[in-house]
């Protein structure tokens, strides 16, 4: 049957697609609307499956603070190139699907996932665009914190995040101090909180370590425990947030800038989300 470029027009403002996939779809579904665009949604996922081998190491993280500032969301949004990575449509879902996050507040990525946008899931609207844009696009990370306050951070380059959150803020101002300090995770990377929160299997491994380094420079067996000891502490001082030196200001820690900023504030948690 005749399909008009009036209706191949219409289809494409529909579904985004291009005008070809859209005649063809069209055509294909003798010029019902809903099975055409049901066969684009169908191409999408053809396109999927065949490259779901392929890596997403571009991307976007995209961040929401709940408007009483106490919770935050994060989405990492990935694809295969920075071309598309800065595409309008690929930005316009990443957002949208954040402020689904938002609205929602799911336990996990699965959940996420499986979220209205309209009439489909995220999992369906990312395949969708994905039939679209010819490149395999997946959510692969999502992370909620909440707190007394809250604070983000996104990176310069749009594909590393962070969310902290703070105790000990009372009425006072902490915004700034929240994203300084989200910088400093991202820059720093520390493994955790403090040393209470580092992993024992991290703990042993580091000891061991110590003690295999003293050995190596010679110092008595009798000694070496103690050595392992004091490596570790400075490994705690270097890899552990409230401990490790602030970036902006050497002279203190984490812990000692914020108790500056406000008598009593700290950080109770973070996250920190990275594509690539």
């Amino acid at each position: 049957m005749a399909i008009t470029a009036q209706e191949v027009n219409k289809l494409r403002q529909m579904t985004g697609a291009g005008m070809m996939d859209c005649k063809k779809a069209l055509v294909e579904a003798e010029g019902d609307f809903d099975k055409a665009i049901e066969i684009l949604r169908k191409k999408g996922q053809k396109l999927s499956e065949k490259r779901a081998d392929r890596e997403t190491k571009e991307g976007s993280v995209f961040v929401r603070v709940s408007e009483d500032g106490s919770s935050a969301h994060l989405v990492a949004f990935t694809c295969e190139t920075d071309f598309v990575a800065k595409n309008d449509d690929f930005q316009a879902l990443g957002n949208e699907i954040a402020d689904a996050a938002l609205a929602n507040s799911p336990a996990d990525l699965a959940a996420l996932n499986a979220l209205n946008l309209g009439d489909i899931t995220v999992e369906a609207k990312v395949t969708e665009l994905l039939g679209k844009i010819g490149e395999k696009l997946a959510v692969t990370a999502y992370e909620t914190i909440s707190g007394e306050k809250v604070a983000s951070y996104i990176h310069s380059n749009g594909k590393l995040g962070v969310l902290v959150a703070m105790t000990g803020a009372g009425d006072a101002d902490v915004a700034d101090a929240g994203k300084d300090v989200g910088m400093q995770i991202a820059a720093m990377n520390p493994v955790a909180l403090d040393k209470d929160g580092v992993d024992s299997a991290v703990v042993e491994k580091e000891i061991e370590i110590g003690r295999d380094q003293a050995r190596q420079e010679g110092k008595p067996e009798a000694i070496l425990d103690k050595i392992a000891q004091g490596k570790l502490q400075k490994f705690f001082k270097e890899n552990t947030l409230l401990s490790q030196s602030f970036v902006k200001e050497p002279k203190q820690s984490v812990a000692q800038y914020l108790d500056s900023v406000n008598k009593g504030l700290t950080v109770s948690a973070f996250k920190r989300v990275s594509i690539g």
